[in-house]
């Protein structure tokens, strides 16, 4: 796959569709190169802005990714043609259903200990052939024993879900350990395991599904300033570049 990106605050997004990411990770899970994607919002680009080791560590990703909408908006300020998100939760789906498939394995790794708990219950229903390397929650205080345990177990895929910027610190700290695909999730696990909703469809057809978010869970909402302040700063990227 070409990479073709677009840079939005000084960050490379991968500007591609859904299904080209998907079939390029699958063709780089069954060839066993090490990849890590970091699933991105304006949020996380936000925080980046303001902490240089998280930059540093973003850049370093082999694929960076726009999870949220604003980042699509970002692009399409710019004079970019990207068309749609590559979400953390929808790569995890994809990914689970296909290597169910096709027999692959996967390391689980955060959420709290009882989203882990519902997740040990619902991985074996929904996907009985494939093959779990280990389940940990969020909530450790010696990460070079799961490295250890990852690294014993070599799995195909490695899903971190410990919110930014701890689950991309643990990746870019830990990748070497396991020649596979190492991505951060947020909180894709509290999704799947059922003790958070997903948006209705029509307002995820309708890039209005942080909205949703945000009337579920309105402490969100000092969060969501974020997005306001990402789109000030690409606006004014577009004036600098336009001199």
């Amino acid at each position: 796959m070409e990479n073709k990106t677009v840079n939005i605050l000084g960050f490379d997004f991968l500007n591609s569709s859904f299904n080209d990411f998907m079939e390029n990770t699958k063709h780089r899970i069954d060839k066993h190169e090490n990849t890590f994607v970091v699933t991105a919002n304006p949020e996380i680009v936000v925080h980046a802005l303001n902490d240089q080791k998280y930059t540093e560590t973003i850049k370093k990703s082999d694929y960076l990714v726009a999870d949220g909408i604003g980042i699509v908006m970002g692009a399409n300020i710019l004079g970019s043609d990207m068309s749609e998100r590559i979400t953390g939760y929808d790569i995890l789906l994809d990914l689970l259903s296909w290597s169910n498939q096709n027999h692959k394995s996967a390391y689980f790794l955060g959420a709290k200990p009882e989203v882990i708990a519902d997740l040990k219950k619902i991985i074996p229903q929904k996907y009985p052939d494939l093959t779990v390397s280990g389940y940990h929650d969020g909530y450790f205080a010696d990460s070079d024993k799961i490295a250890a345990e990852i690294k014993q177990n070599q799995p195909d895929m490695v899903f971190v879900a410990l919110g930014f910027p701890k689950q991309e610190y643990f990746i870019e700290k830990y990748r070497h350990v396991s020649n596979g695909l190492w991505i951060g999730l947020g909180g894709s696990f509290d999704v799947l395991s059922g003790h958070v909703q997903r948006a209705p469809q029509f307002w995820i057809n309708h890039h209005i599904e942080w909205l949703y978010r945000l009337i579920k869970e309105p402490t969100r909402f000092k969060r969501m300033l974020a997005l306001p302040k990402f789109i000030r700063l690409v606006k004014k990227q577009k004036k600098n570049e336009a001199k």
